[in-house]
């Protein structure tokens, strides 16, 4: 494994340098690359001080030339002169380069046949006619089609095998993107950030029809403005290469689908050799060049949410800059969960999460998160004092972490799933007080062993406590009906005393008829508090989505519905919150870095008692605090119109979620409220809540600089094990 060979021998580096994310071409670079008289004119590299490529060309720091993936272009006698002169934008810009001295564009087909001419212009020509272009973009290859084209789209959709999830498109200007979504000024700074992530827009109404199976049956579009000279070039060309910039401001009618060029799952590809043989059967032909990415790094993706900017993938554009923490700590390196992973290591009182690595389900991208390791902490020049994981021993995350560990001699640390979401949000907000969380995703493994997904937490750094639960669901069959809604609707049906309607309800499921024997054995049905699979179940019983295909699908299918239906009057009976089980102590969540589920790893923290928590002993009579929203669902088990179902489980489950928190407020005295997990990307529900909980008077924290979900919960297990080595250092 490769992020098992040599580490730094800093043990901190908190007045070290690091290297700054990749930006997009700055206006003075766009003003040089359409003037005909300026000798960068069309030059497809053209950078400066204040722009271009930075993490994906460096090999090692210091950020110089030498260390860059530039080192092969020594600089002409005009670029070594700029580069000298201190009054020049481009004193000591380690990237600059021009046509005389940078790297060249070269395309071809797929079968390596060189396509002669110039390069954008017949890219251009390519996709005009339908083709299917993998064009080198910073930190990998994109697939480019045109939009517009429904049988280039779906033939693109075909090859990849992405069946319905949504594309981004890329438009040269917001003006561009007018006909398919609307743009407030929020929406509009970001997409023009030098940053250019891919933003989640509100579609037009029109938009569906416009832009056939490019982001089937969703009430958002990703769309982007064009990152490197590569992609102004190719929306220049369409505008018959006008002089000047006047152009970038007027609407154009070319929008290119641009994703990630990644078959299935894998990690985004990043040189020729590579893409010749892992998009053959996918691209036409290939835009590439011969300026080395050093580093993969996908498009980060991002939406404006309740005024604020929420990530969805933090990465190009953002990564590895760091998040400013409120003290100093130890070296933490932690490697995040199995989906949507990241890695975090901090320095000092930085935090560096590392651009987006992908779900740890195959082996390319586990390697991908092994050389991401390493590469951190050799830009960053530290060497870790501990390594901090999920709880689940099954993850490949987990099985990395005390692999590394061990190689390294390192101390481990494990952090229940929940409780990192929660401590994510209160590092990005620099919070070290109490907070009460809501935790609300798919699935974690909780700290009893079960699946947990609604959680109600009690935080204080390393510490936490489960003040309360969403009441059960069976999962019959296990992990399979995380991936069929049908099956949660059953459980719902059976657990009501209902089971001998799921055979004639899902006719089309031909394990129907025999589930309620599954769900009569708890091994095959084992418990879970997800709200992700309450979601499943209220989009299986009103008829919505029986089997998904994509992520979270049925959620989808469920807001998409809801929102264009006005909620009817939420009714409080359709939940109750009571006390299950009598009185429970807090338990040290990730109390086990364990190597097997029984013993704990050699070498781990000692975990501390929850009990030495201010105020977090036992709770008070009465036990922990039960939310159960199965009278919601037994509900739309009824209901014969789908729309007022959705709009009813919305709004209920946010009246609901409210209700929990004030309960919990009562008992704790906690007002400040962090809201986390995958079920916060749901507009609907974040919105309600962000409205409501400050009308009751909560301090609400939100994820704002990270994602809610997986993909930020390495900077939760990194917060946690700082306060658990400094308390550990203490004792």
């Amino acid at each position: 494994s490769a992020a098992r060979s040599s580490l730094p021998l800093a043990v901190t580096g908190s007045a070290g340098s690091a290297i700054g994310p990749d930006v997009a071409v700055c206006p003075d670079c766009q003003a040089e690359l359409f003037d005909p008289s300026n000798r960068r004119w069309r030059h497809a590299f053209i950078t400066c001080t204040h722009c271009g490529p930075r993490y994906t060309v460096t090999r090692a720091l210091p950020y110089d030339r030498p260390q860059t993936s530039l080192a092969p272009f020594a600089l002409c006698p005009a670029c070594a002169r700029e580069y000298r002169s201190p009054l020049d934008r481009r004193f000591h810009a380690e990237t600059t380069c021009c046509p005389v001295c940078g790297p060249t564009l070269s395309l071809r087909y797929m079968q390596g046949t060189a396509i002669a001419g110039d390069a954008i212009g017949a890219t251009l020509g390519l996709l005009r006619a339908g083709a299917i272009v993998a064009i080198k973009g910073l930190g990998g290859f994109h697939l480019a089609c045109d939009a517009r084209q429904a049988e280039a789209v779906a033939r693109l959709r075909l090859r990849k095998d992405r069946e319905e999830k949504p594309f981004a498109v890329m438009a040269a200007n917001a003006a561009s993107l007018a006909p398919y979504v609307r743009v407030d000024a929020a929406e509009r700074l970001l997409l023009e950030g030098r940053e250019r992530p891919v933003v989640l827009l509100r579609r037009q109404p029109a938009a569906e029809d416009a832009l056939p199976g490019v982001a089937p049956g969703l009430l958002s579009l990703g769309a982007m403005l064009p990152t490197t000279p590569i992609h102004l070039l190719l929306f220049h060309e369409h505008a018959a290469r006008p002089a000047g910039t006047d152009w970038l401001s007027e609407p154009q009618d070319l929008l290119l689908v641009m994703t990630s060029a990644n078959p299935g799952g894998e990690p985004i590809v990043r040189d020729g050799a590579e893409a010749m043989s892992r998009l053959a059967g996918i691209a036409d032909a290939l835009l590439d060049h011969d300026r080395e990415v050093v580093a993969r790094c996908d498009d980060s993706v991002l939406r404006s949410l309740a005024g604020q900017t929420q990530f969805v993938r933090r990465s190009r554009g953002y990564a590895p800059a760091a998040i400013r923490l409120p003290n100093a700590g130890p070296v933490v390196l932690a490697f995040g969960a199995q989906q949507k992973s990241s890695v975090c290591l901090t320095r000092g009182d930085e935090a560096f999460l590392s651009p987006h690595i992908g779900d740890l389900d195959n082996a390319a991208t586990c390697a991908f998160q092994d050389e991401t390791v390493l590469r951190m902490a050799d830009l960053l020049e530290v060497r870790p004092a501990i390594v901090a994981h999920d709880l689940h021993p099954d993850y490949f995350s987990t099985q990395a972490a005390l692999a590394f560990a061990a190689q390294h001699g390192l101390p481990t640390v494990a952090v229940q799933h929940h409780h990192a979401h929660i401590a994510a949000t209160c590092a990005e907000h620099g919070h070290r007080g109490e907070v009460l969380g809501l935790a609300l995703d798919g699935t974690g493994l909780g700290s009893d062993g079960a699946a947990w997904g609604g959680e109600l937490l009690r935080v204080h750094g390393a510490l936490c406590a489960r003040l309360g639960q969403l009441r059960a669901l069976p999962l019959p069959g296990g992990d399979r009906a995380a991936r069929e809604p049908w099956r949660m609707a059953a459980a719902l049906l059976h657990a009501s005393g209902r089971g001998d309607e799921i055979a004639c309800r899902f006719p089309g499921q031909p394990a129907a008829a025999l589930l309620a024997q599954v769900l009569a054995r708890p091994a095959l049905s084992p418990p879970s508090s997800s709200l992700g699979r309450h979601f499943d179940a209220a989009a299986g019983l009103l008829g919505l989505c029986e089997v998904m295909h994509n992520e979270a699908e049925a959620a989808i299918a469920l807001e998409r519905l809801a929102s264009g239906t006005a909620a009817p009057e939420v009714t409080p009976g359709d939940w109750r919150i009571c006390d299950a089980g009598g009185a429970l102590r807090g338990q040290a969540d990730g109390a086990r870095s364990r190597t097997d589920r029984g013993a704990p790893a050699a070498g781990s923290v000692p975990q501390p008692d929850d009990r030495t928590h201010p105020g977090a002993g036992a709770l008070p009579p009465g036990g922990t605090l039960e939310l159960d929203l199965h009278p919601l669902l037994l509900r739309l088990a009824d209901e014969p119109e789908p729309a007022r179902g959705a709009a009813r489980f919305q709004a209920t489950l946010a009246a609901a979620l409210v209700a929990w928190v004030e309960e919990a407020r009562q008992r704790t005295g906690c007002a400040t409220v962090v809201l986390s997990g995958g079920c916060l990307h749901n507009r609907l529900l974040a919105d309600a809540l962000h409205a409501a909980l400050p009308a009751r008077g909560f301090e609400v924290l939100g994820a704002r600089r990270l994602s809610p979900g997986d993909a930020g919960l390495a900077l939760g297990q990194a917060w946690v094990a700082m306060h658990r080595l400094v308390a550990t250092k203490e004792d």
